[in-house]
C-alpha cells in the first residue's frame, strides 16, 4: 500500500517558495538542502512522525542537469504554489508497473544519510496534468520525516482536483482519509491544523 510521503511548494526562488510556507501555515521551513543531481534545494517542514512539507526551487549556484529536473523545474514557476504530492512505496517497481505512463523512471539518488529511489517522468510532467503522486521508495529504512522538528502542523485534508477525478482515483494505491480525488480543474488544496489555527496552503 502506498502512504502520503510530503508535499511540494515550488516557486522561481527558495525564498519566494519558503516565504508562501510559512505565510500560508505560520511557521517557517528549516535550513536549506541540496540536490545534486537535480539542481535544486529545499526546505523543509515537519508534520509529525510520517509526513513533512518541502519548498523546493531551481538552486542558481549548481550546474544545470541535462535531464529535466522533477516536479516541472525545469519550466520557471510563475508563482509559488503547492504542486506535487508524493508518496512513499515498499517496491517502486512493483508501484510503477501498475502506474500510468508517464510516472516515471526510477533513479537512485542521495543526499546526507538519505538514499531513495525515486520515479522521476522524462518529460518533467506527472500524468494527470501533474495530479498524480510522484512515488519513491526510501532505502535503509531511514526518511526525513523520522529526523524533522515537529513544527506542531498537522495534514487534515489533500484536495486533489482533476477532470478524470474517478480515473485517477482507480489508479491509487492509498488508504488515507485525509486524501479526496475531486473533479475540477488540476489543483492541490491542502488544509492544515496549526500551533495558530487551521489553515490553508495552495
Amino acid at each position: 500500500m502506498w502512504a502520503l510521503d510530503h508535499l511540494a511548494v515550488t516557486a522561481p526562488t527558495l525564498a519566494e517558495a519558503a516565504d508562501h510556507v510559512a505565510s500560508a501555515l505560520g511557521v517557517a521551513p528549516g535550513p536549506v538542502g541540496h540536490h545534486a543531481h537535480m539542481g535544486t534545494h529545499n526546505r523543509l517542514v515537519g508534520l509529525g512522525p510520517s509526513d513533512y512539507l518541502e519548498a523546493i526551487a531551481v538552486d542558481p549556484e549548481a550546474p544545470v542537469p541535462a535531464w529535466p529536473r522533477w516536479f516541472r523545474l525545469s519550466e520557471t514557476p510563475t508563482r509559488a504554489r503547492l504542486t506535487n504530492w508524493i508518496c512513499r512505496v515498499p517496491d517502486l517497481d512493483a508501484a510503477l508497473s501498475a502506474a500510468p505512463d508517464g510516472a516515471g523512471v526510477p533513479i537512485a539518488l542521495a543526499r546526507g544519510d538519505f538514499r531513495w529511489r525515486m520515479a522521476v517522468p522524462v518529460s518533467g510532467l506527472l500524468p494527470f496534468d501533474d495530479c498524480f503522486p510522484a512515488l519513491l521508495s526510501w532505502q535503509g529504512g531511514l526518511k526525513p520525516s523520522d529526523r524533522l522538528a515537529d513544527s506542531g502542523c498537522r495534514l487534515v485534508r489533500l484536495e486533489v482536483a482533476h477532470p478524470e477525478a474517478d480515473r485517477l482515483r482507480a489508479l491509487l494505491q492509498l488508504s488515507d482519509a485525509r486524501i479526496e480525488i475531486v473533479p475540477g480543474a488540476p489543483a492541490l488544496r491542502a488544509t492544515f491544523d496549526t500551533p495558530g489555527g487551521r489553515r490553508r496552503l495552495e
